[in-house]
């Protein structure tokens, strides 16, 4: 089982940016534990970050070729406005989750709404970096064994 991590914008100063919201764990560090829980339940993960909106739709495209299973993908604030990223991930017909580390429905008003989400299996969020690992789970049961 494939499953690719995207991280959207900002997401690379995990750590540095807003620790009292975002946590004081790097990216990498963060990264670390998805591989090693990812490994656990026999499925190889990738990771992608990227501060660009069209980078994130080629990657998701990008995943189509590869015959990726599942993603896991944290839009970053694209999440509030990016219907391109929405359409890029109902183009695709590859289970997404959406995850967060912060819950973005008790944070500015502004961020309440996720146009992303509609096109994903399913939303994750205020779990910390253990959302990442929820949206494994949560795949892993959607999809079921391969081949079945």
């Amino acid at each position: 089982m494939k499953f690719a991590v995207i991280h959207g914008p900002n997401l690379n100063f995990t750590g540095i940016r807003e620790p009292g919201v975002y946590g004081r764990r790097t990216l990498e560090d963060i990264n670390e534990t998805i591989a090693a829980y990812a490994k656990t339940k026999d499925v190889l993960v990738s990771f992608f970050q990227s501060n660009l909106e069209g980078e994130l739709i080629n990657h998701l495209q990008q995943c189509y070729f590869d015959q990726v299973d599942g993603i896991i993908l944290n839009p970053g604030a694209l999440t509030h406005y990016s219907y391109a990223l929405h359409d890029a991930i109902r183009s695709i017909s590859i289970p997404t989750v959406e995850v967060h580390l912060s819950n973005i429905h008790q944070r500015e008003t502004f961020r309440h709404t996720s146009v992303t989400a509609a096109a994903c299996l399913g939303q994750l969020c205020g779990f910390g970096e253990t959302g990442y690992l929820l949206a494994i789970d949560a795949l892993l049961t959607h999809i079921g064994p391969k081949n079945a």
